[in-house]
């Protein structure tokens, strides 16, 4: 409520006029080293507006008068690092694999290389490390969906998994509970199946009528015994690794949908030897067969 503005006896701050329940608002004036840094971030912003790229426009934005471009910028790094990795690209580009493993300083340059590009495009998913995650392969241990040799990580790398590329890894598992091919009953008995090849205690009961299950639906791409097979792409059910967990409820869940995940194509991306010298990082330093 709006009253007349007055004096505050105690204080000597003239008070705003404004009052609640007999309590006075004062017109206290702001600190002035508060003032000063308000100002300097108004002028700050109008020389960054000046110099730097700041506003856009209907075909462009303004470009400033330093011309400061981060495109450009990146464009002067890129060509740097060619220029610095210009001696040992060529040999990377004629050397087979085996040559650039063989040769002690040829292979610390791939890895000097595969390291840096790994940190860049593959740690996102497989983890700086390359431990991976749920749904995201472990590159560390000695499980490889699709053949940890060093042909084998080049051409996965090159070509990627189920993109749709051309030569891309193509394989899926079927979807037995969500497309309606097995009964709630047959998904929770195969899920004590996959729990006993894995070597833990099962259900007896159930992995008994699992049994036939698993040959007709499952055996064709993990193989009778359940060892996988990297041709599919198919996991490994008795090394208890898994890739989306190994809990009754994740292998549930992965029998239920099908999960597949997707990795880039990343030919045309990377160049060659860039891919050579990643597959090297990777076959050296993460557990490649």
């Amino acid at each position: 409520m709006a009253s007349e503005r007055k004096t505050d006896e105690v204080t000597g701050t003239e008070t705003t006029g404004h009052e609640w329940d007999g309590i006075h608002e004062l017109d206290t004036p702001l600190p002035r080293w508060w003032l000063w840094v308000w100002w300097g971030t108004i002028a700050f912003s109008v020389v960054c507006w000046l110099l730097m790229p700041a506003w856009p426009g209907l075909t462009g934005y303004t470009k400033g008068l330093l011309h400061k471009s981060d495109r450009v910028e990146v464009g002067r790094e890129l060509s740097a690092l060619e220029v610095q990795r210009g001696a040992g690209a060529p040999l990377l580009r004629t050397a087979s694999l085996e040559q650039i493993e063989k040769d002690p300083k040829l292979q610390a340059y791939a890895q000097q290389v595969g390291q840096s590009v790994f940190g860049d495009n593959c740690a996102t998913c497989h983890g700086i490390g390359g431990t991976g995650g749920k749904g995201y392969p472990n590159l560390r241990d000695d499980v490889w969906l699709w053949g940890g040799k060093l042909e084998d990580i080049q051409y996965t790398i090159t070509h990627g998994v189920r993109t749709g590329a051309p030569g891309a890894r193509a394989s899926q598992m079927p979807a037995f509970g969500r497309d309606e091919m097995l009964q709630p009953a047959q998904i929770d008995d195969l899920t004590e199946y996959v729990v006993h090849l894995s070597g833990r205690p099962a259900d007896a009961s159930a992995v008994a009528r699992a049994a036939p299950l698993f040959q007709d639906q499952c055996a064709a791409c993990h193989g009778a015994e359940g060892k996988g097979d990297p041709a599919f792409g198919a996991p490994n059910l008795t090394d208890g690794e898994s890739l989306y967990g190994d809990s009754r409820t994740a292998i549930r869940g992965q029998i239920f949908a099908g999960n597949g995940g997707v990795m880039p194509t990343w030919n045309g991306r990377l160049s060659p030897e860039t891919i050579k010298a990643l597959s090297v990082y990777i076959h050296a330093n993460a557990g490649g067969q």
